[in-house]
């Protein structure tokens, strides 16, 4: 444990050079060229044989195999994301994005250089029991960029490499102190899907709204209704959110549109509450329309389904952890997070387990959220996310 230390030790200054190279030049999702091409020329550097192009053209796979018999060793997957956020950084670092509009609110660059710390790691290791396959994968940020990979077989065995037996991925959270990582068995992330309602009135002048019907009054009133969703037509014991984070409509202050539309998610953790909440989002959204005289569409366009954590494989994680970085470091996240993530697809698969990277630091009662113009991922955490990933690799 040592030796990996002081391997992760002596690289370290080049990891937050590639971190803050990456948070200056974010991408977003499957338009990740420039940090597909970054993870490329780091791997053909440290000579690790991988595969790119996927996923739309972005992603990449890499293959570190083990260093005794490759066939009959198992095959541990490990997991970082590349992409962006459509937001305008307020940092004012002098390594914040020089891209208007597009910023690393999420840490997905910290995930990446994690990710790509650990290739230069396990590559210099003499002893290494297990293979390890090294997935970097685009847009996760709604995306679904996992699910693609998972179609292309990243994790059978059939880009390069063997068949995974396990898969392991991480993500950065300021709610723990930077040492620190925190798991549960079980649902860890929520279900997440998105949803676009188009309401179709009646325009008009905004002086004569009574030879109109208004779409933009009818969404008022659809986004006030799902609210009842959560408080009137699912159980309180059980989990599910329903917000809308985009509102659409008119061109100008003194005109009544055609249409309204709303663009909103819905978050839950078991399958039976999703199906009822999609069911009354559907009818809320119809039959309120229908009262003002208007009508609605309603599109489905994409679903995450629950992170799940594999109990066995989050076993090996706890012990694992345990280990490395002592049992006081380790935490139980109590409840899931109604969060989404793409890493849910590659445990529909094989066995998988997620956990949160401390980021907030030591003493700080406070730290930028994730998705905030604030945000920026903590470099001291890298350490602790390379030590973790490489004794997965090596030790699951």
């Amino acid at each position: 444990m040592s030796n990996l230390r002081d391997g992760i030790q002596s690289i370290l200054p080049r990891a937050v050079e590639i971190r803050r190279d990456l948070h200056t030049h974010p991408e977003l999702g499957y338009k990740e060229q420039r940090t597909s091409q970054v993870v490329q020329e780091h791997l053909s550097r440290i000579g690790v044989e991988f595969q790119s192009g996927l996923a739309g053209g972005t992603g990449v796979l890499g293959w570190i195999p083990a260093s005794t018999d490759s066939a009959s060793a198992r095959t541990i997957a490990l997991r970082a994301d590349m992409d962006a956020l459509p937001i305008l950084e307020n940092t004012g670092l002098v390594y914040q994005s020089q891209t208007p509009g597009v910023m690393h609110a999420c840490g997905h660059d910290g995930h990446t250089t994690i990710l790509m710390t650990v290739a230069d790691v396990l590559k210099r290791q003499q002893d290494r029991p297990n293979n390890v396959l090294l997935i970097f994968q685009p847009a996760e940020e709604g995306g679904a960029g996992g699910q693609k990979l998972c179609q292309e077989g990243v994790l059978q065995g059939k880009v390069i490499g063997k068949p995974a037996d396990a898969i392991f991925g991480l993500h950065g959270f300021p709610g723990a102190e930077i040492g620190h990582v925190t798991t549960r068995n079980g649902p860890m992330l929520a279900a997440a899907s998105q949803f676009v309602i188009k309401v179709h009135g009646k325009g008009s002048h905004a002086a004569y709204p009574h030879y109109g019907i208004d779409p933009i009054v009818v969404a008022a009133h659809i986004v006030t209704a799902l609210q009842t969703i959560a408080s009137r037509n699912i159980g309180p014991l059980d989990s599910v959110v329903v917000t809308i984070g985009q509102v659409v409509a008119g061109v100008a202050h003194n005109v009544i549109p055609d249409t309204a539309t709303l663009h909103g998610t819905l978050r839950t953790l078991n399958q039976a509450v999703d199906d009822a909440s999609r069911h009354r989002i559907g009818e809320i959204a119809n039959h309120v329309s229908q009262a003002f005289g208007a009508t609605a569409t309603i599109e489905w366009v994409g679903a995450y389904p629950v992170t799940f954590n594999d109990p066995g494989a989050t076993d090996i994680f706890r012990k694992v952890a345990r280990q490395a970085i002592g049992e006081s470091f380790v935490h139980e996240e109590l409840h899931p997070t109604m969060g989404g993530e793409d890493f849910s697809f590659y445990g529909l698969e094989i066995p998988a387990s997620f956990f949160f990277l401390g980021l907030r630091p030591k003493g700080q009662d406070t730290f930028p959220n994730l998705h905030s113009p604030e945000f920026d991922f903590n470099d001291d955490a890298i350490p602790t996310g390379v030590e973790l990933m490489c004794e997965l690799a090596l030790n699951s």
